[in-house]
């Protein structure tokens, strides 16, 4: 039985935890594993696929304590009080609240986490430990997310090219137009959906269940976003996070999807590149007869061999 929490992140909001309790038959893991969502979406989709094990279904089967949280303005969180006026640092302070909470509650006994940042997850994961160095936290683990915008696709290039109209653009129902739209694109676009999850790969027949983790952008974060665009490097309260991960030494793994049009490879693959541990792996995955997009590296068909299971390989062997 999943176990959910609702925590006060002292800024006006409960953000939600979900535990997934290790399989009893599996080896348990040295440390919990906290799963952080990206932009634009919450984190329904780690315990969803449409033909198999999901994110946490597979990891908990390997033994592993999976958590997952869903940040200010992310599906189960609650507005009490708080304000939506929220950029990516006060999101970066639910992830050590997330991580306070977790560790006060896992039942590995474990003194330190480790963190699976998923698309602009990776940003808030990374961006925690550069103001905290010496956060409790042992593995890292990128799964299609960035830090630097080393390339950028050129239709998010236009979409934030502009602060001052994005951060001025509220948008609603977007889960309701995703609804609409992803069934429609995957049969007479494919092309145009393939930036974000290809046909080929992933069985879209339950797009109305798959949508379920749309949020509705927030014009604040989306300000964020297009300075962070203009500039390339993030830079979060003062601290340049691209360049503090030259002084990150922790067990790394870097997951990147060969087609991923919204974090293209060289983007995804740049955490790798930079950070400066020694003890870290990166994993390319996809190819031109099955392309792996960005919602593939959840989503598609085998990606329990081809993504899950060496990212539980990973986070066992340390």
């Amino acid at each position: 039985m999943d176990e959910l929490y609702k925590v006060d992140n002292g800024a006006g909001w409960r953000i939600s935890l979900k535990r997934v309790a290790p399989a009893p038959s599996a080896a348990g893991a040295k440390r919990p594993a906290l799963i952080v969502p990206g932009y634009g979406m919450n984190s329904f989709i780690f315990g969803f696929h449409p033909r198999g094990l999901s994110l946490e279904g597979y990891l908990a089967s390997r033994g592993i304590e999976v958590w997952s949280v869903d940040l200010r303005g992310q599906g189960r969180a609650e507005r009490r009080g708080g304000t939506d006026r929220f950029e990516l640092a006060e999101m970066m302070d639910d992830v050590d609240v997330a991580v306070r909470h977790v560790l006060s509650h896992t039942k590995t006994g474990a003194g330190q986490v480790d963190l699976i940042g998923c698309s602009l997850g990776t940003a808030l994961m990374f961006g925690y430990v550069a103001h905290q160095p010496q956060a409790p936290v042992r593995c890292l683990v990128n799964v299609g997310g960035l830090v630097t915008w080393v390339k950028i696709h050129p239709a998010l290039r236009v979409a934030f090219h502009y602060p001052w109209l994005v951060g001025g653009l509220r948008i609603r129902h977007t889960r309701k137009m995703a609804g609409v739209a992803l069934p429609v694109l995957a049969r007479y676009a494919p092309k145009l959906l393939s930036v974000y999850m290809n046909v080929s790969s992933t069985d879209v027949t339950e797009a109305a269940t798959m949508v379920q983790t749309v949020e509705d952008p927030n014009p604040h974060v989306n300000r964020n976003i297009a300075h962070w665009v203009a500039e390339r490097e993030l830079v979060m309260r003062g601290v340049n996070v691209s360049r503090a991960l030259r002084g990150m030494h922790h067990p790394f793994l870097c997951i990147v999807a060969n087609d991923d049009g919204i974090v293209p490879p060289e983007t995804a693959r740049d955490p790798y590149d930079a950070i400066g541990s020694d003890d870290k792996e990166l994993l390319a995955v996809g190819d031109p007869t099955f392309p792996m997009a960005h919602a593939d590296l959840f989503l598609s068909t085998g990606c329990q061999e081809k993504v899950f299971e060496k990212l539980a390989a990973f986070l066992l062997a340390r």
